[in-house]
């Protein structure tokens, strides 16, 4: 088994994207399902002490998926992603942006375009995320709201979501 896990994030401000490399030391089935069924989504798809908490979600072409990020306090910020191309166990892209309860896309906030690749290694997976916006100014908010951070720590969580369930089989 790998031990050091890749992890890349890199600001690519002229051409208005975020890259991420992540590996995950689990096979290709498990790392989809972590990203595409809400049930799993809901474990891990926040900071700690975040949650995520899916209202809706249809992981269709044409789809959604509809969640709100829930604080220690009970605060809730919401967000919608509109799923575009899916090509199963390979890749997916979708349309996201904060929104609110009603899944309402909010337009002062950042909205991004996310290409998802999955990349099998033996019993590695690489995802690949390349986030592109519209506007530099949407990025730098993206960064300044501290995205990078509660990425990392989010997948951290799928991390050990993923040595639990390892541990289970």
């Amino acid at each position: 088994m790998k031990k050091n896990l890749e992890f890349e994030f890199s600001v690519n401000k002229e051409n208005k994207t975020i890259t991420v490399k992540r590996e995950f030391a689990a096979e290709l089935p498990l790392v989809w399902d972590a990203y595409t069924k809400s049930e799993i989504l809901d474990q891990w798809w926040a900071p700690k002490p975040w949650k995520a908490r899916t209202k809706t979600m249809d992981f269709s072409e044409g789809g959604h998926w509809h969640y709100a990020m829930v604080g220690p306090e009970g605060e809730e910020h919401w967000a919608l992603a509109n799923y575009k191309t899916i090509d199963p166990k390979k890749r997916f892209t979708a349309l996201d942006g904060f929104a609110d309860a009603e899944g309402v896309v909010n337009p002062e906030m950042p909205q991004s375009k996310w290409e998802v690749s999955f990349t099998p290694k033996d019993e590695v997976t690489l995802v690949e995320n390349l986030i592109t916006f519209d506007d530099l100014a949407q990025l730098e908010t993206t960064i300044q709201m501290g995205f990078k951070e509660g990425l990392t720590m989010a997948m951290e969580g799928l991390d050990a979501l993923l040595a639990a369930q390892k541990q289970e089989a």
